[in-house]
């Protein structure tokens, strides 16, 4: 009795993450400081794996024609010849369907960068700081010239990177820190991106700074969706780049020889960035049948200003300092370029998103030492850290993911860090609960080749003196320094130096600021609009 059989389909098991920090691969003098096995994990977690990868689940669907039921369709009757035929549409298209693998959702890396401003890459414009790597990222991508942080300092431009919100309503709106060790953790019920893409079966890691909740507190990253966590934890913990320890997941991971220096010179025998850097590799390799999300939180360039190796700036004519965040800056682009080796190696090149970006714009007075010689403000722009005037906004922005994102494009599209979950929740196909308020929108179109999606405006507030606020619509821009300042406004078409005050010309773009400003603004008592700051906590950075 003939028959038509067909498709057999085959689904590879999920990959688990191997033990973090595994010997291959890993610098020589850091051998000696073998992370703790996490809680109920075995040494022999990496042999678990092997065999683990190659277990396989299969399933055959056979689709069987039978005689007495092809004999016979309605009271329509089916002729031999009819039969045959039928038997051979039905191969037909069986066969015609695709034999290519569902393509799966992209792996994400997002790439923090602390301090990183756009004038410290060459892409940028950087003259005497060589960043070879990630100038070539950015030919290979799209190079943003008005991607805009969070707000101008650490904390909580992260927490808006992580949680979708704007600082008028994100629960972190300032640096403050809690107790010896930590900051202010965000609170519960947070929602992150790691708890969105890991509900849509990603593996999530946050490898370098985390800096918003210790991990008995509700902000623990472990808490937040994060699968596995290394480095620093605290933000002043962070400053020396010779700690005592780093966190394997909530366990301390030793660094012998090193005193946690915290000046220029730093002492020790193993710069944090050295392992810091072979853990983003690691779980890349442990996670490479995917799908993963890699949130790399860098801690370089920020101070202290310490490295291990002043390479090619040794014999320069500046002073250590210099010189340091020069050969930090390099570093950090030597370590971007490792990462992306290993993507094409792998071959996930074509698999994975990669933004970097810095968490504030300019770190440095355009007439402070490092300012004035690598000139941050050559892009005209004016303010840096812990102001809200566009050269403390706007970071770095490059954008790659071959095939998808257009290569060799500039633009000057403005989009914010929390467009980043709404970006992650369409690219994932994850759905953001109801009950999750977001402030951003999804840029995909944008990385497909499109344009930005439109929106009302752009919103920012700073709570590390003063309150001060900012407010951005087309190409309107609003600043205000305190609750009983008056409002500046600046044309950024004509004016991105925000040079030139119109509010006295133009009263009602001042009051449409004004009315704008109160709408996105969610009172919070941690953090009360004022005039003075009152002392209640310290502000960490530099």
């Amino acid at each position: 009795m003939p028959s038509c059989t067909g498709w057999v389909f085959v689904v590879p098991s999920t990959r688990t993450q191997i033990n973090p920090l595994s010997a291959e691969g890993t610098r020589r003098e850091i051998a000696q400081c073998k992370p703790r096995p996490r809680p109920g994990e075995s040494d022999n977690a990496a042999s678990h794996q092997n065999s683990e990868d190659a277990s396989y689940t299969s399933s055959c669907v056979h689709l069987t024609l039978d005689e007495t039921r092809l004999k016979s369709f309605g009271s329509t009757v089916i002729t031999r010849i009819e039969y045959v035929l039928s038997c051979l549409f039905l191969f037909g298209s069986l066969t015609a369907l695709p034999a290519a693998e569902t393509p799966r959702t992209p792996n994400i890396i997002f790439i923090l960068s602390d301090d990183l401003a756009q004038g410290d890459l060459g892409c940028y414009g950087q003259k005497l700081i060589q960043t070879p790597n990630i100038d070539q990222m950015a030919k290979e991508g799209t190079r943003c010239t008005q991607t805009y942080c969070g707000t101008s300092v650490c904390a909580p431009s992260r927490a808006s990177l992580m949680l979708g919100k704007h600082t008028g309503h994100s629960p972190i709106r300032a640096n403050r820190e809690i107790g010896r060790e930590g900051q202010m953790p965000l609170p519960q019920g947070s929602f992150t991106v790691a708890q969105l893409l890991k509900s849509a079966g990603y593996r999530t890691a946050c490898i370098g700074k985390w800096g918003m909740g210790m991990f008995e507190t509700t902000g623990s990253p472990l808490k937040l969706g994060f699968d596995h966590f290394f480095g620093y934890n605290c933000q002043r913990h962070a400053h020396s780049y010779f700690p005592k320890y780093l966190y394997n997941d909530d366990q301390r991971f030793d660094l012998p020889g090193n005193d946690g220096n915290e000046n220029v010179e730093g002492k020790g025998a193993i710069y944090s960035q050295n392992p810091i850097s072979e853990e983003t590799l690691n779980f890349v390799r442990s996670n490479k049948d995917g799908p993963f999300f890699l949130f790399y939180s860098v801690t370089l360039p920020h101070g202290s200003f310490q490295i291990d190796d002043q390479g090619i700036y040794k014999d320069k004519p500046w002073s250590e300092e210099q010189k340091n965040y020069a050969a930090m800056v390099t570093r950090l682009d030597t370590d971007v370029g490792r990462l992306m080796a290993l993507l094409k190696q792998l071959n996930l090149d074509e698999k994975t998103l990669v933004i970097l970006s810095g968490d504030n714009g300019s770190s440095f007075a355009p007439q402070s030492s490092l300012g004035k010689l690598f000139d941050q403000a050559a892009n005209g722009m004016r303010g840096f850290k812990r102001a809200l005037y566009e050269g403390g906004l706007r970071n770095a922005g490059i954008i790659r993911w071959p095939g998808v994102v257009p290569a060799g494009r500039v633009s000057e599209e403005p989009w914010a860090f929390w467009d980043f979950l709404p970006t992650c929740a369409e690219l994932s196909g994850a759905k953001i609960p109801a009950t999750v308020q977001i402030d951003g929108l999804s840029i995909v179109p944008f990385l497909k080749g499109g344009s930005v999606p439109k929106r009302d405006f752009f919103y920012w507030e700073l709570h590390e003196g003063a309150s001060i606020q900012a407010v951005r619509w087309g190409d309107w821009k609003a600043v205000r320094n305190g609750p009983s300042k008056s409002i500046e406004i600046y044309d950024l078409k004509n004016d991105v130096g925000e040079t030139m005050d119109l509010a006295s010309q133009k009263p009602e773009l001042a009051s449409k600021a004004e009315s704008l400003m109160a709408a996105a603004h969610a009172d919070d008592s941690n953090f009360p609009m004022r005039d003075k700051k009152e002392n209640k906590g310290v502000p960490l950075g530099k």
